[in-house]
């Protein structure tokens, strides 16, 4: 009795240096911690009794219940063990390593998948800067509006909203879309064809998931969007780059005796990242192509809402019935990165097995927010802000123009814009975009290099120049530095 009466007194003693009524954690917190540290680190060891809650309580001058709470805690994770009428003792647990026995780390070794998603991610970046591409006006958008939206739907949502779903996505939003599209798009759909997403990326992911098999060939356009190229390379399917031309993802380059893509990924309405258009003969021709060989088109339309002076271009999807094409869209570039929504516009023989993999692999949910988008779109505000976005985008783009004036006139080539949120600027080699590139990093400015798009080693250099993130202001400031910096290079 005295070594257990000698025991309390030291550990009571102990513990009461460690409290601290001051620190931010509960007492509670701080006796468990202290507790399981000397029990995982042999300071107390198996079959040692614990002090009663009721000595513990008044040697420490706390509330029994905060003793009780904390042995009830040490109980239930298996490290004190109750013996009846006899108080609690520390249970025989394993002993731990010191740091000098444990075994050296792993050490870390990607698969080869791995390593080109890798090589393909590039250093992640913390905020936009001027030039980033891809980043829409966040300045503009109506975030009070899109707030009480928000709070309403939360406020009003229903009961089995909390459920696991199953639909593809909220209906509400499914019908509200496939008005939009049918208007803007021309695409060819009803609702049931639509699955919500979260981004296209997780569209890419699904359509590789249920379409391809490992080892399976994929077109890409050459240059082509990251994203893409990454979930292709992550899914293990063989990536064929097909060069980009004035037309668009050309199918007679692609090379011979090369078997046929279970998939072919492009960007028709405003290739990323040259900008061009495909014209309808080659939308045709494409179509047709992948009629004949059993391929997937996969339609990624991005930004097709962004263009100046000429009317959009009607989809590649709405040109032919019972085509084998599935149409992306996203919400990142006409609202804001951060809603993380996509959709997928399925052909009918593929909808409902797409609802279901979709309901198993990723738990669709978030509907109180898709009912605020529907109500967005419906009641017009969707159209105003995209209006609204355009308006800013082509003025924006001429603010970028006048700052680049003196580069283009020392012989900068810029391409067209009549679309989207970026312009691409050619360059003679790969030397000089690296040049470029490291400087506007050390002076705070963006260059994305046109040869990061690219799969193969036949490269083009150049710079992809985002203007639509950017204010007025910041464009004038990183222009006028980029003409500086291309006149120097030159002279």
């Amino acid at each position: 009795m005295k070594r257990r009466d000698a025991a309390s007194d030291w550990i009571a003693e102990a513990l009461a240096l460690r409290l601290n009524p001051h620190d931010t954690t509960t007492l509670v917190q701080q006796l468990y911690c202290s507790l399981k540290e000397w029990i995982q680190h042999g300071e107390l060891t198996a079959g040692d009794a614990l002090p009663s809650s009721r000595y513990l309580a008044r040697a420490l001058g706390i509330s029994r219940n905060t003793v009780l709470a904390t042995m009830d805690r040490l109980l239930a994770e298996g490290l004190l063990i109750a013996r009846q009428g006899a108080g609690l003792y520390v249970a025989n647990l394993p002993t731990l390593l010191t740091r000098a026995e444990l075994p050296p780390p792993l050490p870390v070794r990607y698969s080869s998948r791995g390593n080109k998603l890798l090589t393909l991610s590039g250093t992640l970046s913390h905020g936009h800067r001027a030039f980033a591409p891809g980043v829409p006006a966040l300045d503009l958008f109506p975030r009070e509006q899109w707030q009480r939206l928000l709070r309403r739907h939360y406020y009003h949502a229903e009961m089995a909203w909390m459920d696991y779903q199953t639909s593809g996505g909220l209906p509400v939003l499914k019908a509200a879309l496939c008005d939009y599209l049918r208007l803007s798009r021309a695409v060819r759909c009803q609702p049931e064809q639509i699955v919500i997403t979260q981004g296209a990326q997780q569209a890419f992911e699904l359509i590789t998931q249920l379409l391809t098999d490992h080892g399976d060939s994929v077109w890409m356009e050459e240059p082509g969007y990251g994203g893409a190229q990454a979930c292709f390379l992550a899914s293990g399917l063989t990536v064929t780059p097909i060069p980009v031309d004035k037309e668009g993802l050309n199918p007679s380059l692609a090379p011979k005796n090369a078997p046929a893509p279970r998939l072919i990924y492009v960007t028709p309405s405003h290739q990323y990242p040259s900008g061009v258009t495909m014209p309808v003969p080659r939308r045709l021709a494409l179509l047709e192509y992948a009629s004949r060989a059993g391929s997937w088109i996969i339609e990624d339309d991005y930004d097709s809402e962004f263009r100046y002076g000429t009317p959009p271009t009607p989809s590649l999807q709405g040109l032919a019935e019972q085509a084998s094409v599935i149409y992306v869209g996203t919400f990142s570039k006409v609202l804001y990165p951060g809603l993380r929504l996509g959709y997928l516009v399925l052909p009918d023989t593929l909808a409902h097995d797409f609802r279901r993999a979709h309901a198993r692999l990723h738990r669709e949910g978030n509907y109180p927010v898709q009912s605020a988008l529907a109500e967005f779109i419906t009641s017009g505000h969707f159209t105003r802000h995209i209006a609204r976005m355009r308006a800013a985008y082509r003025q924006r783009q001429a603010c970028l123009r006048t700052a680049l004036t003196p580069a283009v006139a020392a012989g900068l080539r810029l391409s067209d814009g009549h679309a989207g949120m970026h312009l691409l600027a050619e360059l003679d080699t790969i030397e000089e975009e690296e040049m470029l590139v490291k400087r506007a990093s050390e002076a705070g400015i963006t260059l994305s290099p046109l040869s990061r798009y690219y799969l193969s080693e036949n490269k083009r250099p150049g710079l992809v120049l985002g203007y639509a993130g950017s204010t007025e202001s910041e464009l004038m400031n990183a222009g006028e530095w980029l003409s500086e910096a291309w006149r120097r290079l030159h002279h």
